[in-house]
């Protein structure tokens, strides 16, 4: 309808990438400078938490600058497979859980990280 649009899509994408890594970025940075209370909060070891929070600060960074942008984005996505497998098995929460906590959001960042996997990011990354 719109296909003059699409010569925007490099930038569309570079602002999803922006987008999945500022949430990851902010998650593991908060596991890494709080672990023992994230730890607790997600049931996990502290040293676990450490390994979680180094994972999803190395796959937002590379989302972000694009540095092995599909690589990275894998990296996430198995990251939000363990988040909802602990949603689900663990704890029996429901898709949208109580007070937002749901793993409807879990999910929404596997879609996104799927579509940066695919494009591998789009065409402003560093290195492929």
């Amino acid at each position: 309808m719109f296909p003059q649009l699409a010569r925007f899509t490099d930038f569309g994408l570079f602002l999803l990438r922006l987008m999945v890594a500022s949430i990851f970025l902010t998650s593991g940075w908060s596991h890494l400078t709080r672990a023992e209370e994230r730890s607790q909060s997600i049931g996990m070891t502290k040293g676990f938490t450490r390994f979680l929070g180094i994972a999803e600060l190395a796959g937002g960074l590379g989302v972000a600058v694009g540095v092995l942008t599909q690589l990275a984005a894998l990296g996430l996505i198995v990251v939000m497979l363990g988040a909802i497998q602990k949603k689900i098995f663990v704890w029996h929460t429901g898709f949208w859980g109580k007070n937002a906590s749901g793993w409807h959001y879990e999910l929404m960042l596997i879609v996104m990280n799927l579509v940066i996997l695919f494009t591998d990011g789009g065409q402003w990354v560093l290195i492929q």
